[in-house]
C-alpha cells in the first residue's frame, strides 16, 4: 500500500463555487498510484466541499440562490457575530456541505461522472486563500 499527500491552495474571490476538479487531477496524474481512495479535506471552518454538476453553469448560481435564502447573513438570533456578518452563516453553511470528499480512483484516474466535478465552496464574502490537503492511499 502507498500513500501520498499534498497541499492545494486554493484562491477565492468571496462566496461562491471555485471547481478545483483540474488541480486535483492533475497532482492524481504525477502519483504512481493506479488503484485507491483520495480523501479531499478542506482545513476551514467556513469554507466546505461539494461534487457538483459542471457542465451547466445555472446549477452553481441556483446553488448560491439557495444557500442565500435558507442561511442568511446577519440573523438576529446569531451569538457569534465578532468575526463579521457573513461568519455565523458561513460556519452554518459549512455544517451543512462537507469538509471532507472520498473519491475512489481506478486506473490512475478519478471515478466522477461525466458530469461532475470538485468544488471547494466559499462561504465568506470576502477573498480568502484556502487550503485543501489532498491524501491518496491505494497500489
Amino acid at each position: 500500500m502507498k500513500q501520498a499527500l499534498h497541499r492545494l491552495s486554493v484562491s477565492t474571490r468571496g462566496r461562491g463555487l471555485y471547481e478545483i476538479t483540474a488541480q486535483v487531477t492533475r497532482w492524481l496524474g504525477e502519483q504512481k498510484i493506479a488503484t485507491g481512495v483520495l480523501t479531499v479535506f478542506v482545513q476551514h471552518t467556513s469554507a466546505s466541499l461539494v461534487v457538483q454538476e459542471n457542465a451547466d453553469p445555472d446549477v452553481v448560481r441556483d446553488l448560491n440562490e439557495f444557500f442565500a435564502r435558507v442561511v442568511p447573513d446577519r440573523a438576529a438570533w446569531y451569538r457569534h457575530t465578532i468575526e463579521g456578518d457573513d461568519d455565523m452563516s458561513a460556519h452554518i453553511r459549512s455544517a451543512l456541505t462537507h469538509t471532507s470528499l472520498s473519491i475512489p480512483v481506478a486506473s490512475g484516474r478519478l471515478t466522477l461522472g461525466t458530469w461532475q466535478g470538485i468544488y471547494l465552496f466559499e462561504h465568506r464574502s470576502v477573498p480568502h486563500t484556502r487550503s485543501v490537503i489532498l491524501h491518496l492511499v491505494g497500489e
